[in-house]
This record gives structure tokens, sequence and C-alpha cells, in this order.
């Protein structure tokens, strides 16, 4: 298994020679390898299992660094930066030369961002380089929150996870792309609708990316459990799946007639904030269990509970 350590300097290490780390940031755990190393990108597609027609996540840690890589950057996306960044919000921006193609996919345009993760940002302050990270975990499979989850996952692949704890949101980055005028939302995430639209106004939000995506995390199927998972309404789910042995995930409804140790509620308050930073780890815990389906209900539809909605869709069978 991977050496688990809080020591930024054995990452760094490991970086410069062209291996890959995984990482924490406030949203979830990264694996990531020099951004401007093809050599090094391409093992986290191989580790990832990961198809190369979906793109990765520029991570840094300034504006300054940032238009070092982009050719531009719009007005919108710059309100953006300065209110959000460092934070949970990718931008995706036209790439340079400098930017691998194997990085965008071959796109012209890279996402990028700044995580506001204390032990994230040390990290990258101290490379001449920024990092190509998406999420620390098998391709498809439920986002990593913890060094544990990565070790679970990956532990056999790379040799080193850096310890930041917990990871405070839970949720990935909210990815925009500004053309324009026009403010798309290609990724639910972090940031909410709400707070982006304070910003810079009406935005339009457009997530399915089938087989060809334009930006991280679009692709239909993704951030699934190995238990089949379905998503609707909880009592008509549980009537239908009589006779199994069922796993619950709910915000804070539970079932006298299912086991209760079968059952996660991600909030007894009704907290979306809380429910999206203990998302994945319930999915994990759910698909520990030796249940024959997890079944989950749609939250409430606004602030992040449109981004849970979002992962719980992507995840169901």
């Amino acid at each position: 298994m991977a050496e688990i350590t809080s020591d930024v300097s054995k990452a760094v290490n490991h970086l410069r020679n062209g291996d890959l780390i995984g990482f924490p940031t406030e949203t979830v755990y990264g694996l990531a390898a020099n951004g401007l190393n093809p050599d090094a990108v391409v093992k986290i597609f191989q580790v990832k299992n990961r198809p190369a027609f979906d793109p990765l996540i520029i991570h840094t840690y300034s504006l300054t660094e940032v238009e070092k890589y982009a050719k531009k950057i719009p007005k919108k996306a710059l309100q953006l930066a300065e209110v959000f960044w460092p934070g949970p919000l990718t931008l995706v921006l036209d790439k340079n030369q400098l930017i691998p193609d194997l990085v965008t996919s071959g796109l012209d345009t890279v996402a990028m961002r700044i995580p506001i993760h204390s032990m994230a940002l040390k990290l990258l302050q101290q490379l001449d380089f920024p990092l190509a990270a998406p999420s620390a975990n098998s391709f498809g499979y439920v986002s990593p929150t913890t060094a544990d989850h990565v070790n679970a996952n990956l532990g056999d692949r790379i040799s080193l996870i850096l310890d930041g704890g917990s990871c405070d949101i839970g949720l990935e980055s909210t990815i925009v792309r500004v053309d324009g005028d026009d403010v798309v939302i290609f990724r639910l995430g972090g940031k909410t609708v709400e707070e982006i639209e304070g910003v810079v106004g009406k935005v339009m939000v457009r997530l399915n990316g089938g087989s060809n995506p334009k930006a991280p995390g679009m692709l239909d199927k993704h951030y699934a459990p190995e238990t089949p998972l379905f998503l609707g309404n909880l009592d008509q789910l549980v009537e239908n799946h009589q006779g199994k042995e069922i796993g619950i995930l709910s915000l804070r409804k539970s079932f006298q007639s299912i086991n209760e140790q079968n059952q996660i509620q991600l909030s007894s308050k009704g907290d979306l904030t809380q429910a999206a930073k203990v998302l994945f780890k319930a999915l994990r815990s759910l698909d520990a269990m030796s249940v024959d389906v997890i079944l989950t209900e749609k939250m409430p539809d606004h602030g992040l509970g449109r981004a849970i909605n979002d992962r719980l869709r992507r995840a169901s069978s």
C-alpha cells in the first residue's frame, strides 16, 4: 500500500521525479502529476483506467500562475476568480501551447482552479509546474474524501498520499466556461448556481457530455458504487425491492422495516452543506456492506442539493 504522510517535501520530490501522488483539496482528494509533463500525465489515465477523451483539471496557486497557461481570461471569468479563488470553482479557459494536449483531451481549452486547502496550496507553491489532478479513485467510482479512501482504492498503484484530513466540502468543484457574455456551468459542485449568478448574473447549466465531454466530470455514468444504486421515491423503491438486502441513503428519512445499520441519513437537520460533505463517505460505507441494492432519494433541488442530485443521478443504475 502507499505511504500516507503529511510531509509535503516528500510529495514535491515524487512529483519532480515524474511520479503520481494522492493529495488533499477542500473538494475531494486528487491524483496528481506534473501537468506539463505528458509522460507523467499519461500515468494518471493508466492508474485510474480513465478514457483519454475525458480531460483533466490543472491546479495551481495564484491567478498570476493561471495567466501563464491561458491565452486570456474573459471579464466575467475574472470576476468569478476574484470572488471564488482560491476555492471550489474551476474555470474553462482557452489554453496556450504550454499545456499538453493529453491534459485537455485535444481540446483548445483547459480547466483550471486554485484550491483553498492549506496543504494543497503549500504543495503547489513549492513546485515550478502546475498539477494535473482528477479525483484519486478508479475511473467511475465514488470520489475519495480521506487519505484512507485513496489508499483503499489506489494504494497498490501509487507510492505516496499526502494526508490533509477529511475534505471540507466533499463534492468536486463547479466547472464554468465563460464565452463572451454567456456563462455556462458544465458541472455542478462546491459553488452553487445561486452563488455564481450573484456575481455574473444569469447562467446556463449544461451538464451532459456523453462520450465527447467539453470539461471533466460530464460523463453520464460516474461517481458510482459497485453495488447497484437506484434513485427515486424511497417508499416506492423499498416496495419494489422487497426480498432483497437493502441499503438506504437518505437526507433524513428512515425505515423501521430495514436494518438500522444499513441506513445512512446524510443530515438529521436537512442541512445540504453537511449532506454534501458526507455524501461520498456514505456511498462508500454502504458499498462496503453486504447489501444487494442501495436506494436513495432526490435532495431538495437548490444550493448544494443540485450538485448532490447530479452525483446521485450519474451513480444510479
